[in-house]
């Protein structure tokens, strides 16, 4: 029987080293964040960027749904894995870091694809009308994650993907001691996507976990 193996930060390094290279805006947007402090916790992790990349190139999935952006590092991912006709919608409700994600998508040239609208997720989703999504990422406000998750459900094709972050959190969701309301809730939705009968779902260990619906 195989074992998972443990992936030290060295390995990581070894296995970014050897894996896709990072377009340098990419890479400007982690050396910015890297400069945030603490906060830089909410950008992905960059075996998630190669991850979002290569699902893109390979379901060919044209319309993409994000929510929640930060400075930008996940969009621009998807945005530069997208054909040129592809389109992304990008949710936040924070004026200043979409500025900053902002001038990061055009410095890259990838503006023309991407299309930010700064409000709260919930509100921008019930606003939608007749608009059809071939993937949606979630990776935003953890106390909500359900409701952007029905929402989705709503805007994805048949056949579609939901891909969720952070549903390991931080490895907390197996400490029977850490009853914090967002651990708590991390656990509950984890359970809540695993009995739901309308996608089917895997959980990959990259960066802090991600959770990957087809809708069936």
């Amino acid at each position: 029987m195989g074992t998972n193996l443990e992936i030290s930060d060295k390995l990581q390094k070894y296995i970014n080293d050897f894996s896709l290279k990072l377009n340098p805006v990419q890479q400007e947007i982690l050396d910015y964040n890297n400069k945030l402090g603490d906060i830089k916790r909410m950008q992905v992790a960059i075996s998630q960027c190669h991850f979002l990349h290569l699902i893109i190139k390979i379901s060919g999935i044209k319309d993409v749904l994000e929510i929640g952006t930060f400075t930008g590092l996940s969009a621009l991912s998807i945005s530069l894995a997208l054909p040129n006709d592809g389109k992304l919608i990008a949710l936040d409700k924070n004026q200043e870091t979409n500025k900053v994600a902002l001038d990061f998508f055009k410095k890259a040239k990838q503006d023309h694809k991407i299309k930010t609208i700064i409000k709260p997720a919930l509100q921008s989703l019930s606003e939608f009308k007749d608009q059809k999504f071939d993937m949606i990422f979630i990776d935003a406000d953890k106390m909500n994650y359900k409701n952007y998750y029905e929402k989705s459900l709503e805007l994805i094709k048949k056949g579609g993907l939901i891909i969720i972050d952070n549903v390991l959190w931080h490895g907390e969701v197996i400490d029977e001691k850490n009853n914090d309301k967002f651990t708590i809730n991390i656990r509950e939705f984890n359970k809540f996507i695993l009995e739901d009968k309308r996608v089917e779902q895997l959980i990959f260990p990259l960066g802090d976990g991600m959770t990957v619906c087809r809708v069936l």
